[in-house]
């Protein structure tokens, strides 16, 4: 009779959620020391006190692994309730803002655009890893503001998708144009007045 080996044994040891996070703390501060060129696997796998084989099991190669460290901080984000959209906008607007002032966001986030400008599977995975992703703050903004009747409730999902998608770049590019490229304070005062002009184009 032919064996069966149950289905738990075939999948190996469940990967570590603290050994994730220091790699990923680990890769971040690498590259706030030593930038994108001279980033290793090594060194990471060094500072975090783990194997390189380690590295390997989760991440194909430095690209990966730099597009997902980039991506936990994004996730920190979060759409405060502040009961109206204007107010939950500034919010999330500020938190960016912050993050972006972080050197290890600053830097990584560059880094990565910067790389996959001649690299498109590095572009694909951030684009699938850290802007789809982060559209979750829009949708739950747009759903809210819907909720509260501050902006109608969009009945075609493909009207609706694309409005999100525009959400997102203006939002996001704003922010980071207004910290990373002109390097000027996305303050309280900025935050209320882009958000003013956003919401005109919304409500129109």
């Amino acid at each position: 009779m032919q064996s069966r080996i149950p289905s738990t044994a075939r999948t190996g040891r469940p990967r570590s959620a603290a050994t994730d996070a220091a790699i990923l703390d680990a890769t971040r501060v690498a590259l706030v020391e030593l930038g994108w060129s001279r980033l290793t696997m090594g060194d990471v796998a060094t500072r975090a006190g783990v194997a390189k084989t380690t590295l390997y099991r989760r991440w194909a190669g430095k690209n990966e692994l730099v597009v997902d460290a980039v991506a936990e901080l994004f996730d920190e984000l979060e759409l405060p309730d502040r009961g109206s959209l204007s107010a939950d906008i500034e919010g999330v607007v500020l938190q960016f803002a912050a993050l972006l002032e972080r050197p290890e966001a600053k830097t990584a986030l560059m880094a990565v655009i910067a790389e996959s400008t001649h690299d498109e599977p590095l572009r694909e995975r951030i684009r699938i890893s850290i802007v789809e992703r982060q559209k979750r703050l829009v949708l739950e903004g747009r759903a809210r503001a819907e909720a509260r009747g501050e902006l109608p409730i969009e009945q075609d999902p493909e009207t609706a998708s694309r409005t999100i998608d525009l959400i997102f770049d203006v939002a996001a590019g704003a922010v980071v144009h207004r910290t990373l490229v002109s390097a000027e304070p996305a303050d309280k005062d900025w935050a209320q007045r882009f958000t003013a002009l956003l919401l005109t184009g919304l409500q129109g």
